[in-house]
């Protein structure tokens, strides 16, 4: 039985594969793990952008003892985004989920230009490529993939420069169709092309995320691209100027990616997509209501992706990380502090909130907590003056530890502003105790985790801190920090090439 299944596995596509092991009774094999049939693709050239090829010795193991789980993913609304400096999308709302439910925190770590994610991959700079994968033969020989999460079909699209809509792709005879080169998109192309159908190929940098095709595509720069149809139908939206043609594929299966050497994360992740996403006993897909939410806020009511696009939104905040990015500035100049560490801390605390309110009465943006202010309730839920408290507090801090390298004195001065002085103080005490540098970061955070049991908080100065919250708030604002960097470098590379963020110029234009 099994060697018939492989050989099914061989000659037909991924679903109706599924399918036929589902109706034959054993489909239980595969809802929790995709490895034990992973069809052999030896005989397939390896053309993808790959240097290392030996992954790291890294499993979910490995990533609990460290806390965080990296995301490999690119710049844009079907995977990640910033909507007014809050994370969000597809990928990342559906990986967060995981997460939290694991007890992880979230780092995203955005492909840059020239770099391959399958090398960040296997560098263990990442843990998993989350960024609307389809499985193909060609990938599996890099990476393994998670069990499905959605099914897509690949269709032409073609600009209304071209002043018809196509109805076969051999209408498109003479019109170049511009895709990667390591696209699943390619892949198809060239087996079309292969059974003859007249196909143009023009292959384009490697790091133009979709979206950025798509826009080229409607002022006419590109004649023709392939998408996946959702997204298209969520570009379609807020871009003019597209034509939707001809389907080239149908019911791609969208999977994650991990390293061959990480079985459990794998087992893992299957289990948590296998509540999402499974097929009935007809092979029809049955998602979670969950997910039905989020693939209907990103790829097809577009409220929020057309509220990002809006010119009422952008104005002359276009480009920026938060819409209080203009005011940060200031402020920030103002202590001399650094502009995007201040906006991280101000998503950590409030998601740039100005009426929100803590547990522990911490108010506003900055989450500043009253009875350490001068400043009056009332005037702390307006936002320059509680920004600008807050930036007080931090540069009191970072004054503090002065003496340290601009690293830990972040580190240090962020725990303060979430602990208090005292507790870091504590820990500090404690990691001399054990013969550790207590100007390292690293030293202090383990003691702050030892702060939460008795035999060591009982003879702290201050007591009992729940060490926890405070070393995960330090290394998601320090991550988020750098994330935000990424971003920034990114749009500035966009814009000089005369597109804006996600690979978009701006709405307002004709």
């Amino acid at each position: 039985m099994k060697s018939a299944i492989k050989m099914l596995f061989e000659k037909l596509n991924f679903v109706w594969a599924f399918r036929f092991i589902l109706l034959s009774g054993i489909g239980i094999i595969f809802l929790v793990s995709c490895d034990s049939e992973t069809p052999e693709t030896s005989e397939v050239s390896v053309t993808l952008p790959v240097t290392v090829t030996e992954p790291v010795e890294k499993d979910l193991a490995e990533i609990k003892e460290s806390g965080v789980l990296r995301m490999i993913t690119s710049y844009s609304s079907g995977s990640y985004f910033l909507y007014n400096g809050i994370q969000v999308g597809f990928e990342y709302e559906l990986l967060k989920a995981f997460t939290k439910e694991n007890d992880l925190a979230l780092e995203v770590v955005i492909t840059g230009p020239n770099e391959s994610p399958y090398d960040l991959l296997n560098s263990g700079q990442g843990d998993i490529i989350a960024a609307n994968y389809t499985i193909t033969p060609e990938r599996r020989q890099i990476v393994e993939f998670t069990r499905p999460y959605n099914l897509v079909d690949q269709l032409i699209v073609v600009s209304d420069h071209l002043g018809f809509t196509p109805e076969s792709i051999t209408e498109l005879e003479g019109v170049p169709i511009s895709v990667r080169r390591n696209s699943s998109y390619y892949v198809r192309l060239m087996e079309l092309k292969e059974d003859g159908f007249p196909i143009t190929i023009n292959v384009i940098p490697e790091d133009m995320d979709t979206e950025s095709v798509l826009f080229l595509v409607a002022d006419g720069t590109y004649e023709a691209t392939v998408a996946d149809n959702n997204i298209y139908s969520a570009a379609d939206r807020y871009i003019n100027g597209l034509v939707k043609g001809p389907l080239i594929a149908e019911s791609d299966t969208i999977a994650w990616a991990v390293r061959k050497n990480a079985p459990d994360l794998e087992y893992q992740l299957n289990k948590f997509l296998y509540k999402h996403f499974r097929f009935d006993e007809n092979g029809v897909p049955k998602r979670s209501a969950f997910l039905n939410i989020i693939r209907k806020k990103y790829f097809e009511s577009g409220n929020q992706i057309a509220d990002y696009y809006s010119p009422s939104y952008q104005g002359t905040q276009y480009g920026t990380i938060s819409p209080y990015d203009n005011m940060i500035k200031e402020v920030a100049e103002e202590y001399n502090l650094d502009w995007v560490m201040l906006t991280a801390v101000a998503a950590q605390e409030s998601k740039f909130n100005p009426s929100s309110v803590s547990w522990a009465g911490a108010v506003g943006i900055m989450q500043v907590l009253p009875r350490f202010s001068e400043i009056s309730s009332d005037s702390l839920y307006i936002p320059e003056v509680n920004i600008r408290e807050g930036a007080k507090i931090l540069a009191s801090h970072l004054d503090h530890y002065a003496y340290m390298d601009s690293t830990n004195q972040w580190s240090f001065a962020l725990a303060a502003y979430n602990a208090g002085q005292g507790h870091v103080a504590d820990a500090r005490r404690l990691s001399i105790d054990h013969n550790d540098d207590p100007n390292q970061w690293d030293n202090v955070a383990e003691s702050l985790l030892k702060l939460m049991q008795r035999k060591y908080y009982q003879n702290a100065r201050y007591g009992f801190c729940r060490g926890i919250e405070t070393v995960r708030y330090v290394n998601e604002i320090m991550n988020r920090y750098d994330t935000y960097q990424t971003i920034l470098a990114y749009n500035e590379t966009k814009q000089s090439a005369g597109t804006g963020i996600l690979g978009l110029k701006t709405l307002s234009q004709p």
